[in-house]
């Protein structure tokens, strides 16, 4: 695992890539039973978008992420949020068993990945999670709805053409949030030996040219982050193509695809 998200575009994925409702937070702690007790890995964890709402409802997270500057941001937001029970870790998916040495007899309520997943080999991940984790506890993947800029509305499809003016080429990455994504994941942890559930979320929430233009960002590797000038052009063009539009109302659906351990 490993995207270079790094400088600028850490500081865009904390700005602007949206966080949880409760009913997802909610999914996660009752399906596994995770309580005041309990010890959760956030695999993946960017800026804390998921670490930090289950460290209300858990008795500590350790959020890991191969980024520091994305650590670097995660920490400062635990410490406004009042979570002091949220601990911060450099690593990767082909650092679990490590992890799970540092432990010790620590046992897991749960292993979440929420939009993280792709950059993981489910293969190895999901069978080297399961001496981490206590009865009833599990693994629990989690999207954050279809990508932006492929989304079946009028704005979508504008963002989806300013992106590829910027970028010179169509733009199809879903970052496996599709059904066939979807399916690996469902594939790769029932071969694990995992009991497998699937729910999901809906929910409307207002979007601004400011937060497309962010999460847009928020998904490029540091390297490929066009300069100031370029994406404060590209910002002008959307802004353009959505008639003067400052914000718009997006239809969101959260998948939870939770792997469990009887």
């Amino acid at each position: 695992m490993g995207a270079g998200f790094s400088g600028a575009v850490a500081s865009y994925y904390a700005r602007h890539r949206r966080g949880y409702p409760p009913e997802v937070i909610d999914t996660v702690v009752e399906a596994f039973g995770l309580g005041v007790d309990d010890l959760v890995i956030d695999l993946g964890c960017g800026t804390g978008q998921l670490s930090l709402p289950l460290a209300a409802r858990v008795g500590a997270v350790v959020g890991v992420d191969p980024e520091p500057d994305m650590l670097a941001l995660a920490r400062p937001a635990a410490q406004d949020a009042g979570r002091d029970n949220a601990a911060w870790l450099l690593g990767s998916d082909r650092d679990l068993p490590v992890l799970g040495r540092v432990l010790g007899n620590r046992a897991v309520g749960a292993l979440t990945v929420a939009v993280a997943i792709h950059f993981m080999d489910r293969a190895t991940l999901f069978p080297a999670a399961r001496p981490l984790l206590r009865p009833g506890g599990g693994v629990a993947v989690i999207t954050n709805g279809t990508p932006l800029w492929l989304q079946d509305t009028a704005w979508s499809r504008a963002l989806r053409g300013s992106l590829e003016r910027l970028i010179g080429h169509p733009v199809t990455a879903t970052c496996q949030t599709d059904e066939a994504g979807r399916r690996r994941n469902r594939e790769a942890l029932t071969a694990a030996g995992y009991r497998y559930v699937e729910s999901s979320v809906r929910y409307e929430a207002p979007l601004t040219i400011a937060d497309m233009v962010g999460g847009v960002f928020s998904a490029m590797s540091g390297d490929d982050l066009p300069s100031p000038q370029i994406r404060s052009a590209f910002a002008d063009d959307l802004r353009a193509a959505l008639d003067g539009q400052d914000s718009v109302t997006e239809q969101v659906r959260v998948w939870l695809q939770l792997g469990l351990l009887d």
